[in-house]
C-alpha cells in the first residue's frame, strides 16, 4: 500500500537496532504479538511466542516475565479448578487439562524452556492489549485468565499510567541484570476490547500508550523503544475493510500491511533478502502436487532441497532442517532405497 493524498501515514521511529536471522526473538502480550511473532516463525526465524498463551494487561505480562526470571515450577497450589480442567491463573486455557498433572507439565516444560530463551533472547516484543484487570477475590490476585469463573468472584479494574510505569520500571531493570544486551520493542494491540464500551476501550489504550511513551523516554532509545502499530491501524488504515467481520479484530490484510512496516524497519536488510528464499522454499514444501508419484514432482523436490542446502550454506543463521527432513520422506516414499 503506497503512499496517497487520500491516505495519512504514520512515522516510524529511526531505530538503532535490527533483529533478523541469528537473533532470538521472544513475544508476550495479547493477539496481536501472535500476528507478528507468526511471520517471523513463517519465515524460520528464532522465535517464541506467548509461553502463558495470550495475555491482554500488563500486570500478567510482567507476572509471565518474572516467572521466566525466575524459573518458578507451578504445583498443584498454583491450580484451581473449575468444571473439569484444571487451569492456572497465570495461563491461557490452551495449558488447561482435565488431568491437573498434565496441566502442570505443560506448563512446566514451557517455563523450562522459555526461561533459557529469555536469558538468550536479543529482543523482546511486548503487546499491550487493555489496561483493564480482574482481580481474583479469594487471592486478591490479578489473573491472566478468569477461565469461565464467574464474575462475580472477580474485582474489575482500570490500571492508571503510574501503576504501569512503576512496574515496568522495576521489571526493565530485572531483565536487563539477567540478559544485558536485551532490547524490547513495545506495542499497543489495535484490536479493541468491545466489552469495555467505545469510551472505556479508548481510555484503557490511552493509558497504555501513555504509559509505553514514559517507559521509553526512561530507558531511551538504545534500551527500549515504540512500535505504532495501534496508530497505523487507527490513521492509515481507518477503514472497516481492513477489519474481520467481528469488526473488532483486524483482517489478514491489515496483519499484512503492518508486517511490511515491521520487516522494513526493524529487520536488517540481509535477513529480508535470506527471508524471500525462505518463502519460495516454504511455499515448495507446501506445494500439493495433482500426482506425488510423478518423475516431475521428483525434479521439483530435488531443485527445492538443493535450495534449502544452498541457502543454509550462504547463510549459517539459517536452519530448514525441518524443510529437508520432510522433502528427503517425500523422496523416498517415490524412490524407495
Amino acid at each position: 500500500m503506497g503512499k496517497s493524498k487520500f491516505q495519512t501515514i504514520v512515522s516510524v521511529p529511526n531505530y538503532l537496532w535490527e533483529t533478523g536471522y541469528g537473533r532470538n526473538n521472544l513475544f508476550m502480550g495479547s493477539c496481536f504479538t501472535e500476528n507478528v511473532g507468526k511471520k517471523m516463525a513463517e519465515l524460520n526465524h528464532s522465535v517464541d511466542i506467548n509461553p502463558f498463551g495470550i495475555l491482554y494487561n500488563p500486570m500478567s505480562v510482567a507476572l509471565g516475565l518474572e516467572i521466566l526470571m525466575n524459573k518458578k515450577v507451578f504445583s498443584k497450589n498454583d491450580l484451581i479448578r473449575h468444571g473439569d480442567l484444571w487451569h492456572s491463573f497465570a495461563h491461557h486455557g490452551r495449558f488447561s487439562a482435565l488431568d491437573e498433572n498434565e496441566t502442570l507439565r505443560n506448563i512446566n516444560d514451557r517455563i523450562g524452556l522459555s526461561s533459557d530463551y529469555l536469558k538468550q533472547a536479543d529482543f523482546l516484543f511486548i503487546t499491550f492489549g487493555t489496561a483493564w484487570i480482574y482481580r481474583y477475590k479469594t487471592s486478591g490476585e490479578v489473573v491472566s485468565n478468569c477461565h469461565k469463573i464467574p464474575a462475580r468472584e472477580f474485582n474489575r479494574e482500570r490500571l492508571s499510567v503510574n501503576d504501569i510505569v512503576e512496574k515496568y520500571t522495576k521489571l526493565l531493570k530485572d531483565l536487563w541484570k539477567i540478559n544485558p544486551n536485551l532490547k524490547i520493542l513495545f506495542t499497543v494491540s489495535p484490536i479493541r476490547h468491545w466489552k469495555d464500551g467505545a469510551i472505556e476501550n479508548q481510555r484503557s489504550k490511552a493509558t497504555l500508550l501513555l504509559a509505553v511513551e514514559q517507559l521509553v523516554q526512561l530507558f531511551a532509545n538504545d534500551k527500549c523503544a515504540y512500535f505504532p502499530s495501534y496508530e497505523i491501524v487507527m490513521d492509515e488504515l481507518r477503514d472497516y475493510r481492513f477489519y474481520a467481520e467481528d469488526m473488532l479484530h483486524i483482517s489478514d490484510v491489515a496483519v499484512n500491511h503492518i508486517w511490511e512496516i515491521f520487516e522494513e524497519n526493524l529487520i536488517d536488510a540481509e535477513s529480508r533478502k535470506w527471508a524471500k528464499d525462505v518463502q519460495k522454499i516454504r511455499s515448495a514444501v507446501n506445494h500439493k502436487p495433482f500426482n506425488k508419484s510423478s518423475e516431475e514432482y521428483y525434479k521439483f523436490l530435488c531443485k527445492t532441497l538443493k535450495m534449502c542446502t544452498d541457502l543454509e550454506s550462504n547463510s549459517s543463521d539459517i536452519n530448514l532442517k525441518l524443510e529437508k527432513d520432510y522433502i528427503n520422506v517425500q523422496l523416498k516414499e517415490i524412490r524407495p532405497e
